[in-house]
């Protein structure tokens, strides 16, 4: 079996290289990118999609693979013989969070393929606190990371004043061409290296409920659907064939839990793991700090946004933590673990009674603790209404949108019951 060749990003790299990265949360993300040319990176998000990705992967990745690797490496590929980047002057990042998930083995599965595709000294960066691999001219500090915690912060205000705008609005398309506007103005503040003030930020999160709250909207009542989901599908447009758009354009209102939710289950479980397998002591105390920081970042903003008092806050972690008793142990950690069950549980009990639960097919984290938990929280919870919905090469979109549109039909018969049972009582 052929060795595969490690080539670093080098501090040489960095002046002329650009530094592809692959879609999922295109807000998010592109804050990100801001933060990183703060420091000298020349970076690109991608967004391209179409069967040309997919065949892309196909062709390079075998078809057993997990279908977010198919579609990121399809996308990078697709990317490299576009014509539009020098192949010899660009570099691919991945983000990792060095858990037992397949994802962990992305970067050899990309390098395999791009030694197939021809582009074999395309550099690979492992964008992951894990420290799986070690580039000299890509490193991950502190000031970096604090500007990149804002970004999600950021990112998960804007997507959720989005979904809960987007389908009362007069005019179609206010409120992601709003949310575009702050995207650039927040990214350029942002991308000023270490002046960041905690006071402006907080500001920031004030104007932007405000300018959302001045978007002129139909009031109606809408069918409330939450998205769970394994984390590519879940968010990217290109892993669940536009899902929240298709919902959307149903009349429906998309509730999705926030990016920094993922990362401080990520966290949380650094904290666990000394408590009940008594390893990792010092991993302990500091991701114990890390938690209790986030936690109170997150805390902050969802405090602005009830005062604010216009739009449904965001749920805090520690709440989202105690969903998972008597369902789910707490030791459940691989993928999205224990946080996708506590996460319908969580859209549950906030009255988001219709959930698609978004999957690959074959991601055994996922139909364990997400399908696999569908009848349990059917069973304490039974006007929860529940789909879970494969995303696979193989799977039909015609399919995937009967079985929505099946689900959004019972979810209006059921509205439709209670509204009637409310006035007869």
């Amino acid at each position: 079996m052929k060795e595969q060749i490690y080539i670093p990003f080098t501090k040489e790299m960095k002046k002329d290289y650009t530094i592809l990265i692959p879609t999922m949360l295109p807000m998010h993300f592109k804050m990100i990118i801001s933060v990183l040319k703060t420091y000298g990176y020349k970076a690109e998000l991608l967004e391209t999609q179409g069967t040309a990705v997919v065949e892309a992967g196909l062709k390079y990745v075998h078809n057993d693979t997990c279908y977010p690797a198919i579609l990121v490496i399809g996308q990078f590929i697709n990317a490299l013989k576009s014509g539009d980047y020098d192949p010899h002057k660009t570099a691919l990042v991945l983000f990792q969070t060095g858990g037992g998930c397949r994802a962990s083995n992305y970067i050899p599965l990309l390098r395999k393929a791009l030694e197939r595709a021809g582009f074999g000294y395309v550099p690979v960066i492992s964008f992951s606190l894990a420290g799986l691999e070690k580039h000299p001219g890509f490193k991950l500090t502190l000031p970096k990371l604090h500007a990149m915690m804002y970004a999600l912060l950021y990112g998960d205000l804007l997507m959720t004043l989005v979904n809960q705008v987007r389908p009362y609005e007069r005019e179609r398309g206010t409120a992601q061409k709003l949310a575009d506007v702050w995207v650039n103005r927040l990214g350029s503040q942002l991308g000023r290296g270490n002046m960041i003030s905690y006071r402006k930020i907080k500001h920031n999160y004030l104007e932007i409920l405000k300018s959302f709250a001045e978007i002129p909207v139909d009031k109606r009542e809408a069918v409330k659907v939450g998205v769970v989901g394994e984390i590519f599908v879940k968010y990217s447009p290109l892993g669940n064939n536009n899902l929240e758009q298709f919902l959307v354009d149903e009349g429906a209102e998309v509730v999705v839990p926030g990016l920094l939710d993922f990362m401080l289950y990520c966290v949380y479980n650094n904290v666990m793991n000394y408590k009940v397998g008594g390893t990792g002591y010092m991993t302990h105390v500091f991701s114990n700090i890390a938690f209790k920081f986030l936690c109170r970042k997150k805390s902050d903003m969802i405090e602005i946004m009830e005062k604010h008092g216009v739009f449904e806050p965001l749920t805090h972690f520690e709440e989202t933590i105690k969903q998972h008793e008597g369902y789910i142990g707490i030791g459940t950690k691989m993928g999205e673990g224990w946080l996708l069950t506590a996460e319908m549980l969580e859209l549950a009990h906030s009255g988001v009674k219709n959930i698609v639960c978004t999957q690959p097919f074959g991601c055994l984290p996922n139909h364990i603790c997400g399908k696999g938990m569908m009848k349990p929280i059917k069973e304490h919870n039974p006007d929860v209404n529940i789909v879970a919905i494969d995303y696979d090469s193989g799977a039909t979109k015609v399919n995937q949108e009967n079985r929505l549109k099946l689900m959004l039909a019972n979810a209006r018969d059921n509205m439709e019951r209670a509204s009637a049972m409310e006035k007869t009582s």
